[in-house]
């Protein structure tokens, strides 16, 4: 039998806590050898600006497969639908059952905060209490949920471009009891952080690394999934040691980095290494209080994985969802 999930089912059964940890679990495996992680295949159509983003990943520890189609579609915007879509599939790995259909939205926002949450907890210098959000939605929110679980954060500087998203930001930030200061620019944000997040689907950097003060961790997230797309400037990332969480993805699909090899600033060997590397010991992380540390977080299946785990494990011991025969 297979278990459909839908978005609502998910929103009651998501946990950060526990998501952060299995995400980190399976960095780990994956650091180890114990996962595997291919690069995504990415599709277009002639004449189109959508993509197509199949990102797979498999685990012996968890026991699954899990395989993720994300719909890129900026046109979407125009007919009042989300630019991004997925859907997630868990299948047995010994057998080879499909276990579970995943609505995307809710497992992707948070798994893509929880893995902040680990590169911060491994690579933020000490001490660090100021959050910077540049982005104020959805995946703000749920970056600060996640990154207070591992760093004390006292004050939250965030900066949009909309003053109705940063009093809905607020609005929803009011259990964490911290300081919010909304930001005049991305300037200000930048420079009042000990931690940084770029959450935006900015095609052009908005983020300058002749901003970075010294110590600055930052989690670069929100570019699209495509080469031309990027927050962050060449001198960002050759200002930073940078981390990734899947070089062979990030190679296909990070515009930061790919724009950065482009322009001479850095090459690709300049990369420290994976998240999982540094998990496992095998590459340093932070080397200095006065290091500055880049995350390029561009999304892999692994993630899903983990947090599939998890929901479907809490909607199985829950009785939620339904489920089909998809063989009879």
């Amino acid at each position: 039998m297979t278990l459909i999930l839908t978005a609502s089912d998910l929103a009651a059964l998501a946990d950060m806590e526990a998501t952060i940890e299995a995400v980190e679990r399976s960095f780990a495996d994956l650091g180890s050898g114990l996962a595997c992680q291919p690069a995504p295949t990415s599709m277009h159509l002639p004449a189109s600006d959508s993509r197509y983003l199949v990102m797979a990943g498999a685990s012996a520890p968890q026991g699954l497969v899990a395989s993720k189609l994300l719909s890129d579609i900026p046109a979407n915007g125009s007919r009042g639908l989300p630019s991004q879509r997925s859907s997630i599939i868990l299948a047995d790995a010994e057998t080879g059952e499909t276990l579970a259909l995943l609505d995307g939205r809710v497992p992707t926002r948070i798994r893509t905060a929880a893995a902040s949450a680990v590169a911060t907890r491994r690579l933020a210098r000490p001490g660090s209490s100021v959050l910077g959000l540049v982005g104020a939605g959805a995946l703000a929110v749920a970056h600060l949920e996640a990154i207070a679980k591992v760093v004390p954060v006292t004050t939250v500087v965030v900066w949009s471009r909309s003053a109705a998203t940063i009093d809905g930001f607020r609005r929803q930030a009011e259990w964490a009891e911290v300081d919010v200061v909304a930001a005049s620019s991305v300037q200000e944000a930048v420079e009042s952080s000990d931690i940084l997040c770029t959450l935006t689907p900015a095609e052009e950097p908005i983020v300058h690394g002749s901003w970075f003060g010294p110590g600055l961790h930052v989690n670069a997230v929100g570019a699209r999934p495509r080469p031309t797309h990027r927050e962050v400037d060449a001198e960002a990332m050759r200002r930073s040691r940078v981390v990734v969480d899947s070089l062979e993805t990030a190679l296909a699909k990070s515009g930061d980095l790919l724009l950065a090899v482009e322009e001479g600033a850095m090459a690709a060997g300049d990369v420290a290494g994976e998240l999982g590397q540094v998990l496992v010991g095998t590459v340093a992380g932070r080397e200095s209080d006065d290091q500055i540390t880049l995350f390029n977080s561009v999304g892999i299946g692994l993630q899903d994985l983990a947090i599939g785990r998890i929901l479907y494990d809490a909607a199985i011991e829950r009785g939620v969802g339904l489920h089909l025969d998809l063989s009879s």
